[in-house]
């Protein structure tokens, strides 16, 4: 039988990846990466506010230079094999568009204006916005934030739609609907980016937009005025049904076949966030929960609805039927500051040192510094004894996502002594990480959901024997580690040859083209002992920090 192949196109905060895949065997045979020009500058961003935005412009150069890239070497014979693309973004990362779908940021008078551009995930300057929707959703007759863990955050969809719509009029006056990162690149494949007739990801939609057949789609008009008057009319310009990610979305316009050098007729799948098809990538099966560990985590647990639909999971980021695999509930929980915690560190230390090496004109020295900074943090810090009066911090730099989501939070260091050095700083830092993710599997536990096995991928999980040998240690479990360097864009891929008909169901194809393992984390018995100390020292700092913010 002749191989058939599909591209899974991974979009991440820092840079677009795209992977050709055979869809028969799940070999990665070729791969692009290109880094967003304009957000490696850090232009629109302002981290003192937690303001990050993201050009749209960034993304389709991106789009067209790393599938590009990626089927550069290619034999005709291949590309003419190509039958599928799907897509995964970030999220939740909204962007206000025209009444032809076109990105705001793409029109000339606003190109320069952040507001005009895509919200990254990460930001997180609708705080306000996010506790006035909690406020009123808990007062409501109707709960809309019962499927979202019964916390709204700053980091989703209608947060940043309101902040925007309260600070910025041009925005107000032009915006004539909001669309997902995901669900705008994949409609630009399409041709058709109508934002009242392509389709929406239901990942998107229930996890960080309130959608919920039960409430017949989104929440209601009169919510959202009540929330306030500036919202009125936008729901009957957004959305009512939404679409799992085994579904097309359209096909390859001719205009994208000639940008990429495909043939026309490719299938173009729903898209989806990058966490839950980097779980469908390393083979997620019911009650294993799957942590992207990279800038920031996100958990993925997956059950069948009819064993445990009937719950109410408080705290996480959404609990959506379909939104990882159908016919399956979806549950995404998460970290704000993972890998970031560690890479704030680095430049806490190496800022001054290279302000003084630029004054005496040995530049040439700042970026080796640069790169090996956390690795040598990392071997040193595996070289230390695990003791119960080691120094613990408290991983909320940028806010706590899960569980029980509260943005305005912040970190803490404490045990410190003049003894203390940069490495014990930074090995309490990651034991912080690992804390945080034991406090999420915890709440899931609490909750009745049964976590059978942990998953790992992503850049930590693939590079840092050190993090991931502490995260078994304070979890005291085992985590296995998918083999692909590129699990979300190859989930989209399996996403993609189901769209495509390759693959009559995403399980079908997870057989054939999912990742396998290449390592094991398992605890050490005594470390993991001391964990549990420490630990509880972690939630008792934990508990001080959030009193002393004004947060019972």
């Amino acid at each position: 039988m002749a191989s058939s192949y599909v591209i899974g196109i991974d979009f991440g905060t820092d840079s677009v990846r795209s992977v050709v895949v055979n869809a028969q065997t799940g070999e990665e045979i070729s791969t692009g990466v290109h880094e967003y020009r304009r957000w490696k500058t850090g232009a629109y961003c302002v981290p003192a506010i937690s303001q990050f935005r993201q050009h749209p412009l960034d993304h389709l150069e991106g789009l067209e230079k790393a599938t590009r890239q990626a089927l550069a070497p290619l034999p005709a014979a291949v590309i003419g094999q190509i039958r599928g693309i799907s897509v995964d973004t970030t999220g939740s990362t909204p962007g206000p568009v025209d009444e032809t779908g076109t990105a705001l940021a793409l029109r000339p008078e606003m190109a320069d204006n952040p507001h005009a551009m895509f919200i990254l995930w990460k930001d997180h300057t609708a705080n306000a916005e996010a506790e006035a929707i909690n406020q009123l959703a808990h007062h409501w007759d109707v709960d809309y934030t019962k499927y979202v863990g019964g916390i709204y955050s700053s980091e989703w969809f209608w947060a940043k739609i309101l902040r925007t719509l309260r600070v910025d009029e041009s925005v107000r006056s032009k915006a004539f609907s909001w669309i997902e990162h995901c669900d705008w690149v994949s409609a630009v494949l399409t041709g058709n980016t109508n934002p009242l007739t392509l389709k929406r990801s239901r990942c998107a939609a229930g996890h960080k937009a309130m959608w919920h057949e039960e409430f017949e789609g989104l929440p209601s008009e009169e919510f959202l005025t009540k929330l306030d008057p500036l919202l009125a009319g936008l729901r009957d310009r957004l959305f009512r049904h939404t679409h799992p990610s085994d579904e097309p979305m359209g096909t390859l316009s001719p205009e994208w076949a000639g940008k990429l050098g495909l043939p026309g007729g490719v299938t173009i799948g729903v898209g989806a966030f990058d966490a839950h098809m980097g779980a469908v990538g390393a083979d997620i099966q019911p009650y294993a929960l799957v942590k992207v560990i990279g800038t920031s985590t996100c958990d993925i647990l997956m059950a069948p609805t009819d064993e445990i639909g009937h719950l109410l999971i408080r705290g996480i980021c959404g609990q959506v039927d379909g939104s990882v695999v159908p016919h399956m509930l979806g549950m995404e929980a998460g970290q704000s500051a993972f890998g970031d915690l560690y890479a704030w560190f680095g430049r806490l230390i190496l800022a001054p040192v290279a302000e003084l090496l630029a004054r005496q004109g040995q530049e040439a020295l700042i970026e080796p510094l640069q790169s090996a900074m956390i690795p040598y943090l990392s071997e040193a810090a595996s070289k230390l004894p695990v003791t119960v009066d080691d120094v613990v911090a408290v991983d909320w730099l940028n806010g706590r996502r899960t569980p029980d989501a509260n943005h305005t939070l912040k970190g803490a260091i404490t045990e410190l002594n003049l003894g203390s050095e940069a490495v014990n700083v930074f090995k309490a830092l990651v034991e912080a990480t690992a804390f945080g993710a034991r406090r999420i599997s915890e709440r899931f536990e609490e909750e009745g959901v049964n976590i059978q096995r942990v998953i790992a991928i992503g850049g930590v999980a693939r590079k840092s024997s050190f993090v991931m040998q502490t995260l078994a240690d304070v979890m005291n479990v085992p985590i296995k580690v998918a083999e692909s360097d590129q699990c979300c864009a190859l989930g989209a891929a399996v996403c993609a040859a189901v769209a495509a008909g390759i693959h009559p169901s995403v399980a079908v194809a997870q057989r054939a083209m999912a990742s396998g393992f290449d390592a094991e984390y398992r605890p050490r018995p005594q470390v993991a002992e001391v964990y549990q100390v420490l630990y509880q020292k972690y939630r008792r700092l934990g508990a001080f920090v959030e009193q002393s913010n004004g947060k019972p």
